[in-house]
């Protein structure tokens, strides 16, 4: 059995495939999964290049989908074939957020799916949309789940609420994805003409661009005559004024990245004066996952996946997301 670890120092270039011993058969409670495609997140490109310290041959990646191949003692929610997809915080099954961070994260205080096979505790797991392929529901453990708890559970989304979505990673394609099956209207931003009109063709009402719109949260403001329902922010501080700028009095920010910064100047004034909800969210339970899965075959939703790679390729994968030139998500195929 094969697996992909991350060697110190970390780094792209560390990542070796390498022999491992077999998971052994599932003990009660716990399955046995054939994991047959991976993708890839801001999360697991930070732990790969060494922004989030892991021991010494941690197998990175915190999506993981593929079928059922032994149960365990008392197991009755999966039987033997049935395709599944990983959870991105295996102990926080529903309600309030659990105390211990990122202890349990796959791929990141424990190993990831980078790998072949995984005996795993059965909750680690739910079922994956029917129809789907393997490689499609590798895509929805972090992007998805994250967009979906913004959206959904968070931001209460109706129909004929607006969003703003920034870019054209995971999150912000599934952000737009669940939008219009919301009933809602779509501002979306990018940098590239060439992106936005792509996410039109996925059903954007709005477009703009950033770098020739600097101002782009009061363009937005315009656009909706008084400022946008839900912010999805996926820039972090470094674009947070201009999502304050979009955002309606009473409107709603889901703050989910930190691709534009860590740091920088948030204009509180602006937040208080418009009495803004700003939520942090770090994806979300198993449970609202089960209920994302039911919401994606009932509208037909399938996610928009930019590129394959290979396992032994994964650096090569990681290079491809580090250039910025991907539209949707890059899966490893296992």
């Amino acid at each position: 059995m094969k697996a992909m670890r991350l060697r110190h120092p970390a780094g792209i270039d560390n990542l070796r495939l390498e022999e491992m011993p077999d998971p052994g058969a599932p003990g009660k409670g716990e399955i046995r999964v054939r994991i047959r495609a991976s993708s890839l997140n801001y999360h697991d490109y930070i732990v790969v290049v060494g922004g989030i310290p892991t021991p010494d041959g941690r197998i990175p990646m915190s999506d993981g989908a593929g079928e059922v191949v032994a149960v365990g003692e008392g197991v009755t929610e999966f039987a033997v074939g049935d395709a599944v997809v990983s959870t991105f915080f295996p102990n926080w099954l529903d309600g309030r957020a659990i105390p211990g961070g990122f202890a349990g994260v796959p791929g990141d205080g424990a190993d990831g799916y980078a790998v072949e096979e995984v005996v795993a505790p059965a909750t680690a797991f739910t079922r994956a949309p029917k129809g789907w392929s393997h490689a499609e529901a590798a895509t929805l453990t972090c992007a998805g789940l994250t967009a979906w708890r913004a959206l959904v559970t968070e931001g209460g989304i109706k129909p004929g609420d607006t969003v703003l979505v920034q870019g054209t990673g995971g999150v912000s394609i599934f952000a737009l994805q669940f939008a219009k099956a919301a009933g809602a209207t779509v501002i979306a931003t990018s940098s590239s003409d060439a992106k936005l009109e792509r996410l039109k063709a996925l059903g954007a009402d709005h477009l703009l661009n950033y770098k020739a719109v600097p101002d782009w949260g009061q363009a937005a403001a315009r656009l909706t005559g008084g400022g946008v329902d839900h912010v999805v922010e996926i820039g972090g501080a470094g674009t947070l004024p201009e999502s304050i700028a979009a955002v309606r009095i009473g409107g709603h920010i889901s703050l989910i990245g930190v691709l534009a910064g860590y740091a920088g100047p948030v204009p509180t004034v602006q937040l208080m004066a418009k009495q803004v909800r700003l939520i942090g969210i770090t994806v979300g339970t198993r449970r609202e996952q089960q209920d994302m899965v039911k919401a994606v075959e009932a509208n037909g939703i399938r996610p928009v996946i930019d590129r394959h790679f290979p396992l032994d390729q994964l650096g090569a994968a990681f290079r491809h997301q580090e250039s910025g030139a991907h539209f949707g998500k890059i899966v490893v195929d296992i």
